[in-house]
């Protein structure tokens, strides 16, 4: 199901600057038994986003119907929100009277393995680098060709998830989610200032931990230090928490850390 401007439709106009530039942004999440899971962190971000790119990001109230719309018929899918600046005349240049298209769709939720939660997943170092760009550094922008190129790299199953880097070598990002390590009893995450998305999930994984007395750090994050970490997981909104359990030739076990942070998140979305 999707919905273009509250109606449903597949389709956006060819001039639509999101599609001719990548000019607009988006979140993705879960629809949990017909309730949009941390709605007031996907809107606010989603906000944050539009506003950094000067786009006119409709009202929370306008979206809430839109997920009802699509809760009366899919209440447990994942769905996209995307917005973009609209339509306009060939060229950069913003237009003037710039009116903002709003997209929601709603797709079936993935079935991934129980193992990936159990026992942990398989990750892949990525050849291909994130540009840095401080002034969309965090920001989910439409423009996300890095990623899709990333993903490329491997088409064997049993990987789940790619690692990328930025041009100095030090680890950003999954090609789909935020990345965390522990080490001593710390928790650490990259530093995103130049590049990579700020997540939903990474923003709550932080807030949880300072809440419970776990230090949290900050930084940036070199190959080395992320082999040497306790334990590495990965966050985003519709996956949840998967510890790395395997990056290429290292390996890891099972850390009681990362099982705590998923319980802690697993909570905070139920209520």
């Amino acid at each position: 199901m999707n919905l273009v401007n509250g109606v449903e439709s597949d389709a956006i106009s060819v001039h639509d600057r999101g599609l001719m530039y990548g000019d607009g942004v988006f979140r993705t999440f879960t629809l949990r038994g017909g309730k949009p899971l941390l709605w007031w962190r996907q809107y606010a971000k989603l906000a944050a986003d539009c506003k950094a790119l000067r786009i006119a990001c409709p009202a929370a109230g306008v979206f809430e119907r839109d997920l009802a719309a699509i809760a009366a018929r899919f209440p447990d899918c994942v769905v996209k929100i995307v917005v973009t600046r609209g339509g306009g005349e060939r060229g950069y240049a913003i237009p003037v009277a710039a009116s903002p298209v709003r997209v929601v769709s709603a797709s079936p939720l993935p079935d991934y393995p129980q193992l990936h939660y159990d026992r942990g997943v398989r990750a892949h170092l990525c050849r291909i680098g994130l540009a840095s760009q401080p002034a969309l550094a965090g920001i989910k922008h439409l423009n996300r060709l890095e990623n899709v190129l990333a993903r490329s790299e491997w088409s064997d199953p049993g990987i789940a998830e790619g690692l990328l880097r930025d041009a100095d070598g030090n680890v950003i990002c999954g090609t789909m989610s935020n990345v965390f390590l522990v080490r001593g009893g710390e928790l650490v995450t990259p530093d995103l200032a130049r590049c990579g998305v700020a997540g939903v999930q990474r923003e709550l994984v932080i807030e949880l931990a300072r809440s419970n007395n776990i230090p949290v750090r900050i930084a940036s994050v070199s190959i080395g230090e992320l082999l040497c970490a306790d334990e590495l997981f990965l966050v985003n909104s519709v996956i949840g928490v998967w510890q790395i359990t395997a990056l290429d030739r290292k390996t890891w076990i099972a850390g009681p850390m990362t099982a705590q942070i998923r319980r802690w998140i697993e909570h905070a979305q139920d209520r």
